[in-house]
């Protein structure tokens, strides 16, 4: 009959293990990822231009998690720090179920129109609150993770009201900050601490803080703002993904019987890109929150494939019935340009927009090289 094993540690070495210093950490911040460099015309709350997460303060890095390679999934994983972030469940009343066909890339007819989707974890999808036209002071509960986007959420309060809604987070937005948003119009308490005159200077440095959602005719210029809107009264639509941002450039104005009066405002996005968009329309001070996500690394594939992520296959690899890169002798796809599976050329800078008629809010398109590069 097999005996228990028993344990023949002597009490001197069982006290020497229990009084042995801690293990090494599993994971250990390291700062190697230069942040991305901010406008420095937003004078108005310098604090704009601290990003999310700890960083150091000369080099204002930005860290990121990696861990000690104990399995393969390990070695080449790295994640944000989000240590702010809330640990728990969302607010379930705020949530709907993700349910249906179309988690796999499919339309309504059950037809695969995105490829490389499918499967992934089970996910709720969160009720934003884009338009904000909700009035009076609001007060952050706690920054949450988003399954279903890039950037973080925050559960605000209204102060007055009690509603709890989600909008997206702006970058350094913490639990316990206060925001407003002005889409409603200016507070009569804000007009009065002015002196009952409205002051564009002070009006500015009271309102263009963080996080604030104001009309796009009330941002100074040079103001870095997501969530921007185009139309009067939607909700916003360009510059919503982790990290993105638009600057504020040039107001379109016209003096009639009552004085000058701001037609439009013209945004410039990332690509470069510049949009007119309505003076009433929408957006928030700051940038869009984990602008960190750039820089990660999922470290193996079965990471993937929990964001709901399929694999995607070379066109290269494939017969030539497949693809037009596919067949020949060794790695070879003749001598074509770089196509689509349908033959859309995919090299970049290929322009998609109609020359005629184009957008009317389009002021300039972005720049395109053609596939050549650019001069630097």
């Amino acid at each position: 009959m097999l005996q228990p094993r028993i344990c023949r540690i002597r009490p001197a070495g069982l006290a020497r293990c229990l009084n042995a210093p801690p293990l090494r950490r599993y994971a250990q911040a390291v700062d190697h990822v230069p942040a991305p460099a901010f406008n420095p015309a937003i004078a108005v709350d310098s604090s704009l231009q601290q990003g999310e997460g700890p960083r150091t303060g000369k080099d204002k890095f930005i860290p990121l998690r990696t861990y000690k390679p104990r399995t393969p999934g390990l070695r080449h994983l790295k994640r944000a720090v989000n240590d702010h972030l809330w640990p728990g469940r969302p607010l379930l009343k705020l949530t709907l179920a993700k349910k249906g066909q179309h988690l796999g890339g499919r339309n309504n007819s059950g037809r695969v129109t995105v490829r490389h989707r499918g499967g992934g974890h089970k996910r709720r999808i969160r009720i934003v609150d884009y338009k904000r036209f909700l009035p009076g002071k609001h007060i952050v509960d706690r920054i949450e993770y988003d399954p279903n986007r890039s950037a973080h959420l925050a559960l605000v309060t209204n102060m007055a009201t009690g509603v709890k809604t989600y909008i997206i987070a702006a970058d350094g937005l913490r639990a316990g900050d206060e925001i407003q948003s002005y889409r409603q119009g200016i507070p009569q308490d804000l007009v009065e601490s002015m002196g009952g005159v409205i002051d564009p200077g002070m009006l500015a440095a009271k309102t263009a803080a963080r996080g604030n959602c104001l009309p796009i005719h009330m941002v100074p210029l040079g103001t870095q703002v997501f969530n921007v809107g185009h139309k009067k009264d939607g909700g916003g639509v360009f510059c919503r993904s982790a990290g993105t941002y638009a600057i504020v450039v040039n107001k379109d104005e016209e003096v009639d019987v009552n004085g000058p009066k701001i037609t439009s405002v013209i945004v410039r996005l990332q690509s470069g890109e510049l949009r007119r968009v309505n003076p009433q329309s929408c957006c928030t001070i700051g940038v869009a929150s984990n602008i960190q996500k750039h820089f990660e690394q999922l470290g193996k594939a079965g990471r993937a494939r929990w964001l709901g992520k399929r694999p995607e296959v070379r066109g290269l690899a494939m017969n030539a019935a497949d693809h037009p890169h596919g067949g020949g002798r060794g790695k070879s796809k003749g001598n074509v340009h770089p196509v689509s599976p349908w033959g859309t050329p995919a090299k970049g800078g290929y322009k998609t927009r109609k020359k005629r008629n184009k957008h009317t809010f389009l002021v300039q398109d972005r720049p395109r090289n053609q596939g050549k590069r650019r001069p630097r």
